[in-house]
């Protein structure tokens, strides 16, 4: 069996959720920057996946 079940993923993926410490880790990773970066993109346009990844293009 392949799968890792150590390694949690978001149910929707089309959402970040800062509630939960393991999501936050999860996204960190994933889009390959810190917390505090992770925490100011949300803040500036909110929970969505995609506009956090446009956000963090530019």
């Amino acid at each position: 069996m392949s799968d890792n079940l150590r390694k949690k993923r978001p149910q929707d993926a089309s959402k970040i959720s800062l509630t939960e410490s393991w999501e936050v880790d999860y996204w960190c990773e994933e889009l390959g920057i810190s917390k505090a970066k992770l925490q100011e993109a949300v803040k500036a346009v909110g929970h969505s996946a995609a506009s956090v990844r446009k956000y963090l293009a530019k």
